[in-house]
């Protein structure tokens, strides 16, 4: 029997995900809630569910799982409301922009038995995902230092931006987890400068747009992440991973891959402008291992835990910018 999944936010995430649900025949949609009644009644005849409340969702025994697609700041409360009732329960990054507070419902989802998946959905790129595959076939032999370049076409509304928790929490949050993907281990320290090169709006409500990150583990190992609001050439999204025998890259993606040459020199079509098109594959198959991890009752990945770590991670580049140090990861607790 398909597992019955109800969706938490009716915006465009949350249509991603719809769509990815239609095409798994392991899963069935069943139920969307909104804090606009309107949007989830849009929603609602779009996927042929129902709009319903998210009290009523938590309440009903025939939904095993649910999906967080909500602004940052509901999210714990929402893992915390689906956990105690005992719904497998996947959601969007950050768990929480408090620590103390992201700690406590991932724990809370534990105790109840409830499965908790965090959105970091990158892991699941097919190129990145190769990337990690090479580096655990051993082609490039020990991992000594990663590249993450990630680059937005432009600044994010101001208003999304004054709830996000930030350029490290919102953005760089991601690049920390591949890190650690592409690691195989935690960093130990972080070092991080940024700035506001794009958008001077962003400086009124303290945060950034422009960051340089550099993390280190135990091992030595190193990362140096690149962050940018402005990529006038499109959305930019590389890594490259450099080890005792050899190197391994991915490069920015296309809409077709393919260079013409001519009089004028050698030209290619331009990079995908959007993260809903350039990750369309990453999402799907999130929401795929989501699913199996229900029916085959095994750890989802990322983990909670996972969602906390990146949080970690990103107060410690938050410290590093404000104290202008580096900042060992023991002391972000």
């Amino acid at each position: 029997m398909p597992i019955n999944v109800a969706i938490i936010g009716a915006g465009r995430i949350a249509n991603v995900h719809a769509g990815a649900i239609r095409s798994n025949p392991e899963a069935r949609l069943v139920a969307v809630a909104d804090a606009l009644s309107s949007a989830a009644e849009t929603f609602a005849q779009k996927w042929g569910c129902a709009a319903r409340a998210t009290a009523s969702i938590a309440a009903d025994p025939e939904i095993e799982a649910v999906l967080i697609c909500t602004p940052t700041d509901t999210h714990a409360d929402l893992i915390e409301t689906f956990g105690k009732a005992g719904k497998h329960t996947f959601c969007e990054k950050p768990v929480d922009l408090d620590i103390g507070r992201a700690r406590e419902v991932v724990a809370a989802a534990e105790a109840a038995g409830a499965k908790l998946m965090l959105g970091f959905n990158r892991r699941f790129d097919p190129h990145f995902r190769a990337v990690r595959e090479a580096i655990e076939a051993g082609r490039i032999g020990r991992v000594e230092m990663v590249t993450i370049t990630s680059r937005d076409p432009g600044a994010p509304d101001i208003a999304y931006a004054s709830r996000s928790g930030g350029i490290f929490r919102d953005m760089t949050i991601h690049d920390l987890d591949m890190a650690r993907f592409l690691f195989g281990e935690d960093p130990v320290t972080v070092s991080a400068h940024a700035s506001v090169l794009v958008e001077p709006r962003l400086a009124e409500i303290g945060d950034f747009d422009s960051a340089t990150v550099i993390l280190e583990t135990a091992s030595g190992k190193q990362a140096v992440i690149s962050n940018s609001r402005r990529a006038s050439y499109g959305y930019d999204q590389r890594i490259e991973v450099h080890g005792s025998k050899g190197v391994v890259s991915a490069e920015n993606q296309r809409a077709v891959a393919i260079e013409v040459g001519d009089e004028d020199g050698y030209h290619r079509p331009p990079l995908l402008n959007f993260f809903m098109t350039r990750y369309t594959a990453a999402y799907a198959a999130e929401i795929a291992a989501f699913i199996a991890s229900i029916a085959g009752n095994s750890p989802p990945e990322p983990s909670g835990e996972d969602g906390v770590t990146a949080l970690r991670l990103a107060e410690a580049c938050s410290r590093s910018v404000t104290e202008r140090r580096r900042v060992c990861l023991d002391e972000v607790e």
